[in-house]
């Protein structure tokens, strides 16, 4: 791998060399490296571009490496992957996608993550998404992740975006059995002309069944940011949707909160709040010596964390 490689390995998963276990590395459209171990096992598939990793019943502790990094500008690309992980597992996923685009044409991921998630099993999901480069073509990124949950499983799907992306549309769907949670954690940073379109659409059907989606976002200059927050409470469940975001110059947000209760037991909360930074955060910091600059982007910061 060359430098640029490199570094976009760092800004989406943490690499500074190949890592340790399970991985697969995927660049401009082709895996560069995968490795196997005796509980997480990555074959590629035959009919379409991904993977199908398969995690066996009782494997702890362990961890898996799946990012994507391109630099070919022009390129469109497409993956599929699904994940199969078994009873009683604990895993924690790092996947993530960085584009380095220094062309004109525009650069393209999209990536269809599948989860079916055992009994009793416990993921973390860790999903960063990068761009930069100083072409006029344009960094484009459209994930798409579907959650199956089976009985008392649980996941914690960390997700961020936090520069150079122009163009993304986001979409996360997942449906949920007896016990089962689902914890989703998501920030967002839009600049320029960026937009981005986030959608979440959860089913709660099992009993006690539970979910709690968090969105943090600032939109800066004239960038748009749109977010769809769909609960639908089918059984006795509990569930809980929230938009935090800060708009500064002309940004824009829409927050959209959706939420069904088909079952009498079922207990559905949203909350939302869209404004400026306060100008009292920023004399705070200002009395500090900071410019205003400076303190705004230390808010900042701080929201996003």
């Amino acid at each position: 791998m060359d430098a640029i490689q490199m570094e976009l390995l760092k800004e989406v998963a943490d690499l500074d060399a190949l890592p340790v276990g399970a991985y697969n590395i995927r660049a401009d459209g082709k895996s560069i490296g995968r490795n196997s171990t005796a509980h997480i096992i990555i074959t590629p598939k035959e009919d379409k571009p991904g993977i199908d990793i398969r995690v066996l019943a009782g494997t702890k502790k362990e961890s898996m490496h799946i990012p994507v990094i391109m630099q070919e500008s022009g390129l469109k690309d497409m993956v599929y992957n699904d994940f199969h992980i078994e009873e009683n597992c604990d895993v924690t996923i790092i996947a993530g996608c960085g584009i380095h685009n220094c062309g004109t044409g525009e650069s393209r991921h999209d990536g269809i993550h599948t989860f079916y998630i055992g009994e009793n099993s416990t993921v973390r999901y860790v999903e960063k998404h990068y761009g930069e480069g100083d072409g006029r073509g344009k960094q484009v990124m459209n994930p798409t992740t579907v959650i199956h949950l089976g009985k008392n499983a649980s996941m914690t799907m960390e997700t961020s975006q936090i520069a150079g992306i122009d163009d993304t549309a986001r979409s996360t769907s997942a449906d949920l059995q007896d016990g089962a949670s689902l914890v989703v954690r998501e920030k967002i940073l839009t600049t320029g002309d960026q937009k981005a379109d986030t959608v979440f659409n959860v089913d709660l059907n099992g009993k006690l069944s539970s979910a709690d989606v968090v969105s943090r976002s600032v939109a800066r200059d004239h960038s748009r940011q749109h977010l769809i927050a769909r609960v639908n409470g089918n059984s006795e469940c509990t569930g809980h949707t929230e938009c935090d975001s800060i708009i500064i110059d002309s940004g824009r947000v829409l927050a959209q909160p959706e939420l069904e209760a088909n079952c009498v037991d079922a207990s559905l909360v949203h909350e939302a709040a869209i404004g400026k930074i306060a100008g009292e955060q920023l004399i705070k910091l200002m009395t500090l010596g900071l410019t205003e600059h400076e303190a705004e982007e230390q808010i900042i910061n701080g929201f996003l964390r």
